[in-house]
């Protein structure tokens, strides 16, 4: 009788423990990504993202009020990037995330700046921390945090903005100019709105640095011949060719480049050649381009002590090199994210904007913390002291880091046609 009592008891509390465990293992702390997954800066991030968990969970998880709890993402397509998609189908997304697949935090997107800076409120309303990782270049981003802390304080963005950008590429520029005397340039760009912007901003930032740009030729998504312009360009003695471009068939415009030798050295925004595929989509005729990755890590390079290590994981994981903006620092928010709740020991919102606040991290592409006011990324061309952009060359097949001095790993190369 006692033994069948003992085996009981033994049984019930076998049964208790396997409740605990399983109440356990159903607690993780859920990451929504809204992204636009058919799009390089949505994929690339969720990539990124996920690699990150898999490390951090590989190794227990995250402790929250000394115990360990895995993260878990659940991805969301907003479509935020397709032609005619409306802002509100994005925030329809995002609340679904949060409402429908209980995320305690937002990591990624959305991707386009109208539906970034709409889900503000969204974010706001329902108090989920979020880290804005990919797209959304516009400054008014963390200017709205700055405005309005109480309302929009959950906002955060590790990645840089169009003003700090723009300011890396003329301080590239000038370099290139006082070595070689290049003072004509001619602008490319693509006719959607923030390329637009994008092309009268460098106009007026060439032009203040007494720089002549000759024209500004500006040309429809799809647009499959570049000939004419390009030899306008050839024409009127360019010396610098500036794109903004993010359609995949700116690699014609490349091609058309090469084949005609145009004494112009291209640089600028360029989607389809950030990534490692552009050389041979461009038959390799896309050499000499400099573009812009936004953020270090992007591309193979020596930044910090993990900048590598994270390029040979995603490469193990995902069978390629990370692909372009949106990858590093879709990857490294989720270390802040971990950084700021075991600082806080809860997942309690207001508690993890404050540490959030504090985090100080080195991390992928430099050192890692948040303008308290602005809760934007604060940004350097010393990794030591802040956030460093990637941009780089494309030279014999490779992706090489020219941009900022301190962690470039070659010089800027000019086509031996301009020689």
């Amino acid at each position: 009788m006692r033994s069948r009592t003992f085996f009981v008891l033994l049984s019930v509390f076998f049964l208790l423990s396997l409740c605990q465990s399983a109440k356990a293992a159903e607690a993780p702390i859920v990451v929504g990504a809204p992204l636009s997954t058919a799009f390089l800066y949505g994929w690339d991030a969720e990539r990124g993202i996920k690699l990150a968990v898999d490390e951090i969970n590989a190794k227990g998880g995250v402790t929250v009020g000394g115990k360990k709890r895995p993260f878990k993402v659940e991805v969301i397509d907003t479509r935020d990037l397709e032609p005619g998609v409306p802002v509100s189908e994005a925030l329809l997304a995002l609340e679904k995330l949060i409402l429908e697949k209980k995320a305690d935090f937002i990591v990624g997107g959305p991707v386009r700046s109208e539906a970034a800076l709409a889900a503000m409120d969204l974010l706001s309303k329902h108090k989920r921390v979020s880290i804005l990782t990919t797209g959304v270049l516009t400054p008014a981003y963390t200017k709205k945090v700055e405005e309005n802390y109480n309302k929009y304080k959950y906002c955060f963005r590790n990645t840089s903005h169009v003003g700090v950008m723009m300011n890396e590429f003329i301080i590239m520029i000038e370099d290139i100019r006082k070595g070689h005397n290049f003072n004509k340039a001619y602008i490319m760009v693509q006719d959607v709105a923030h390329a637009r912007a994008g092309g009268e901003a460098m106009k007026k930032a060439l032009t203040d640095k007494g720089w002549t740009v000759l024209d500004m030729k500006i040309y429809p998504t799809g647009t499959v011949d570049y000939s004419v312009g390009l030899t306008d360009a050839g024409k009127r003695g360019a010396e610098l060719l500036f794109l903004w471009m993010d359609m995949p068939e700116s690699a014609v415009l490349l091609k058309q480049w090469s084949d005609m030798q145009l004494k112009c050295l291209p640089i600028g925004f360029v989607n389809a050649a950030e990534q490692p595929g552009f050389w041979k989509a461009s038959g390799g005729k896309g050499e000499y381009l400099i573009v812009n990755l936004v953020n270090g890590g992007n591309a193979p390079a020596k930044i910090t002590p993990w900048t590598m290590k994270f390029v040979e994981a995603y490469k193990a994981k995902w069978g390629i090199e990370p692909e372009g903006y949106g990858t590093s620092s879709s990857y490294m928010a989720i270390y802040q994210l971990k950084e700021a709740i075991e600082k806080a020991k809860t997942l309690d919102p207001d508690a993890v904007v404050k540490a959030l606040e504090e985090v100080d991290i080195m991390g992928v592409y430099g050192r890692m913390r948040f303008d308290k006011k602005t809760h934007q990324i604060i940004p350097s061309l010393d990794p030591k002291e802040g956030a460093v952009t990637g941009i780089i060359q494309w030279q014999a097949g490779k992706r090489v880091q020219v941009f900022p001095p301190k962690v470039a790993e070659g010089k800027v190369l000019l086509p031996p046609w301009m020689k």
